[in-house]
């Protein structure tokens, strides 16, 4: 049966693209079907079932993808799971960007190379713990917007989106040819509070128009999401884990597909992390004992996360349990195949249950890739963040008598500065605060460029302050990542409310928009004098110096004892979010190919927010550390039934 014409894609545009970026040709037709009366797929007309892993090509180096791939398939899994973050692509309203780790084509021709079937999922919400799911932060430039809904400004952009993203994955589509065999409309939805069945059917409509009638759609929910999450016309699937009742949760599903294959599209395999919180693990034999028995009723399965990989950069999501959670850099998820790549016990335990149900590739999984130690290197201090606000906005502050968003200046990510002038002597210390919870997330206290302490979302933390008329107020406001899952409402960044010192309600504000990442990969032109010992307690603060490698040198992770909070570059790379004083995380993982090579000058740059060990030094070791949580934190809660930092969280979805 020839494919329907997508209303949006003519058929010459086929004809148009390089050779190289076209999915292979086969003159036979292919089809991917529910076989509603044998309760299976079909593919091609023959039963068939897969067996999946998911992993996040946003969260991998583009150079490692393919290396990621190939052991997946020697797992034995016929077929990956992945997102495409919306946000990923499009930075500003109608600015694509499909380039370098983002060129999703070159992914899905990788995922062919490996011998991989695709299910995709584009959203346009995501969760995945990624930065606001996946939403674009420019959407929240309209205040009033109502994500996730038929609200008109919502879809008018959701529409400008999925018009220029699925024509570039129509050709993919199994029955043109491609990998592609399903599509998950949105994710999850019925973890939203909206419940917007309007929204879900102009979502289908939309897809359906530009892909055509022959591709399968599909849902996927929570047991307790499975009412407003599904949808007539698109084939309704459900997630748990290996402590979660199978039978029960199939028998959900089938109320909403009576006749049809049973489908787990997320089979945890193990969980995120967040700050503060201890790293979490799955036991092998839980998730090879739920795996085996999914099998034996002859389901579908994939598994999240098959590799977890890393949130480089700011792209970290956070969710919301009665307190806000910031999720850390890592994302190994212990998972089958670790952070860095290496396989583990835990694959070759799946991959031997695999093995009972269908063929597996032969030959041996490569072995771990090599590892790097090195230093201690101590590094150099550079400046204060202050002494750098030139460089780090330089079209100058805006001005505005009460404190204003990140979203509303069109900062999307990373940190503003917030700047007044005390216009009275304050001669006793009083409480500087920001009321109904204001701060959004993190904000560093600096008077007349003295660091005095941090406020933060939903903590107890008391802040003390006294200065003479004039004195030069600043509060640089950390974004730790928008919320990412389930009831995320509007998640808008900086300082909220107007600050309050004592009673009086502080104004006259000017906000510096830090181009942060700028001022490191330019910063050789602009660095000051060295100053051989910083002020303590530091605060916000440049540190950085240069180191080799050998001819030999491997992966490795950055261990930064002592330190207390910041962000870290390597070579220009920005690597992402340490907090070694809250944990768990410890390490951050540099893979090879971030580093130059022998003979090269690599260059570490920290921007240190709170406190410098008195021996500024990092290290360089060869396996990682992800389990160590140093810090309890004092939370604030409506509720007086309050968990504390060992006890078990309620699971968030993806």
């Amino acid at each position: 049966m020839a494919p329907k014409k997508p209303l949006c894609l003519p058929l010459l545009l086929l004809l148009l693209l390089p050779p190289l970026l076209l999915p292979p040709l086969q003159a036979d037709a292919r089809s991917f079907v529910v076989d509603r009366d044998h309760d299976r797929f079909l593919l091609d007309g023959t039963p068939f079932r897969y067996v999946s892993g998911s992993l996040h090509y946003f969260r991998v180096p583009r150079v490692l993808w393919a290396d990621r791939l190939f052991k997946m398939h020697m797992s034995g899994l016929n077929t990956i799971q992945f997102y495409v973050p919306w946000n990923y692509h499009e930075p500003e309203p109608g600015v694509y960007n499909f380039n370098g780790s983002r060129d999703l084509i070159a992914f899905l021709n990788e995922t062919t190379l490996a011998n991989l079937l695709v299910i995709l999922r584009p959203g346009p919400y995501i969760c995945a713990e990624w930065d606001m799911g996946g939403l674009p932060a420019w959407l929240l430039r309209k205040p009033n917007i109502q994500l996730r809904t038929s609200d008109p400004d919502f879809l008018a952009a959701v529409d400008s989106w999925f018009k220029v993203l699925l024509p570039k994955i129509y050709p993919w589509l199994y029955h043109n040819g491609g990998n592609i065999i399903s599509i998950q409309v949105e994710n999850e939805y019925g973890s939203y509070k909206a419940c917007d069945i309007k929204y879900l059917r102009h979502l289908a409509g939309l897809f359906r128009a530009i892909l055509g009638e022959e591709i399968l759609l599909f849902t996927t929910d929570g047991p307790q999401g499975l009412h407003c999450g599904s949808l007539e016309g698109l084939y309704t699937t459900v997630d748990f884990g290996p402590a979660d009742n199978m039978t029960k949760i199939f028998a959900l599903q089938r109320l909403y597909e009576p006749h049809g294959p049973l489908v787990n599209s997320e089979y945890y395999t193990g969980w995120l992390d967040y700050w503060g919180r201890n790293h979490s693990t799955r036991a092998i034999t839980a998730v090879t004992k739920g795996l085996e028995k999914m099998l034996k009723l002859g389901a579908s399965v994939n598994m999240y996360m098959f590799h977890g990989g890393t949130n480089f950069g700011y792209w970290n999501g956070a969710d919301e349990k009665g307190h806000f959670l910031p999720i850390t850099t890592s994302y190994d998820y212990d998972a089958p195949i670790s952070e860095a790549g290496d396989v583990t016990p835990k694959l070759f335990a799946v991959r031997n249950v695999i093995s009972q149900f269908q063929e597996i590739p032969l030959g041996p999984l490569p072995p771990p890739s090599p590892k790097m130690m090195l230093g201690p290197l101590t590094l150099h201090l550079d400046g204060d963040l202050l002494d750098f606000l030139h460089f780090l906005c330089p079209g100058g502050p805006i001005h505005s008598n009460l404190p204003l968003t990140f979203e509303a200046v069109k900062q999307d990510h990373g940190f503003m500065l917030y700047r007044t002038y005390l216009t009275r002597t304050v001669f006793e210390p009083t409480q500087f605060w920001v009321p109904k919870n204001g701060v959004h997330d993190r904000a560093y206290v600096m008077v007349d460029g003295v660091f005095h302490g941090v406020l933060e979302r939903n903590m107890r933390h008391k802040l003390f302050l006294t200065g003479e008329v004039g004195a030069k107020l600043d509060v640089l406001l950390e974004n730790m990542g928008r919320l990412s899952f389930g009831s995320n409402h509007s998640d808008f960044k900086g300082l909220l409310e107007p600050p309050l010192l004592g009673q009086t309600v502080l104004t006259h504000w000017l906000m510096f928009p830090l181009q942060v990442d700028k001022l490191v990969k330019r910063w050789l032109p602009h660095q000051l004098p060295k100053r051989s010992h910083p002020r303590t307690p530091s605060g916000p603060t440049f540190y950085s110096t240069t180191f080799q490698i050998s001819d030999s040198a491997g992966d490795t992770f950055l261990f930064l004892p002592g330190w207390t909070k910041g962000q870290v570059w390597i070579n220009g790379f920005n690597l992402g979010r340490y907090w070694t004083k809250r944990g768990p995380q410890q390490t951050l993982y540099v893979p090879r190919p971030l580093l130059f090579p022998k003979g090269a000058l690599n260059k570490i740059t920290l921007l240190e927010l709170e406190n410098v060990p008195p021996q500024p030094q990092i290290q360089f070791l060869d396996s990682p550390i992800l389990n160590s949580t140093l810090h309890k934190t004092s939370i604030y809660s409506l509720s007086a039934d309050i968990q504390s930092a060992s006890e078990s969280m309620e699971l968030s979805g993806h």
